[in-house]
């Protein structure tokens, strides 16, 4: 059973509720709505910018809110895949990664064809810099969902950190095909050519991401940098 997430730049939550009644307020639909959001935070690279430093201390409450939902659910429903693979992202989140692992890895010793266990693992490996596994996890997504282009984007941002450049462009530009004129991708790009030392490619690739999205911060922090 696989479900593969959707892509996003928001990073907005749920309406706030009050503790009192919890349960019956913080409905498995607001979960749902709640993953869906903040996976967009790893959309282009950018999920560990979001968990360490644009998060306020509500949305830290309701993370933790939610991984109490979550546990809940299921400590109910052990073997509903979609809430264990939820509960593992959100320990991911809280920065929980050897719950994260543990979780997700439940996933796939039942379902090894389940696109978000190994897509979320990655993410979890990268963020332990943990580079091998990371690409490992990433390459079983690209597998499993070939016309994903997600996978290819966290691929081709795992290569560059592993300084394999050829490489990581060969993953970007395959992301890029499949979802083209996307600023993410193209940024990603330039940073690979920022870290070769192209300076001159990097600033063209940084204007060429700005040009299908001129609010994009990153990017014109990025010129501002090498200009």
């Amino acid at each position: 059973m696989s479900n593969t997430t959707t892509a996003g730049q928001s990073r907005g939550f749920p309406a706030s509720f009050s503790s009192e009644g919890k349960n019956d307020s913080f409905t498995l639909l607001q979960s749902i709505i709640l993953i869906l959001l903040t996976l967009a935070l790893s959309i282009g690279g950018w999920y560990l910018v979001g968990k360490n430093y644009f998060w306020t201390g509500l949305d830290r409450v309701r993370i933790s809110q939610q991984l109490e939902h979550l546990q809940e659910k299921v400590q109910a429903d052990p073997k509903n895949l979609n809430l264990r693979v939820a509960l593992g992202y959100t320990h991911f989140l809280k920065g929980n990664n050897k719950q994260a692992i543990k979780e997700l890895n439940e996933v796939i010793k039942v379902d090894k064809k389940y696109y978000d266990a190994y897509y979320n693992l990655g993410l979890v490996y990268l963020d332990e810099d943990q580079l091998d596994e990371a690409l490992k996890m990433f390459q079983q997504a690209i597998q499993i969902s070939p016309k994903d282009y997600k996978g290819y984007l966290q691929k081709g941002i795992v290569l560059r950190e592993m300084k394999k450049y050829k490489e990581a462009v060969e993953a970007l530009q395959k992301a890029n095909s499949l979802a083209p004129k996307s600023a993410d991708i193209i940024y990603q790009i330039g940073l690979v050519a920022e870290r070769k030392g192209d300076k001159d490619v990097a600033i063209q690739i940084y204007k060429e991401a700005l040009s299908y999205d001129p609010l994009y911060k990153e990017a014109k922090k990025a010129l501002d940098r090498l200009q």
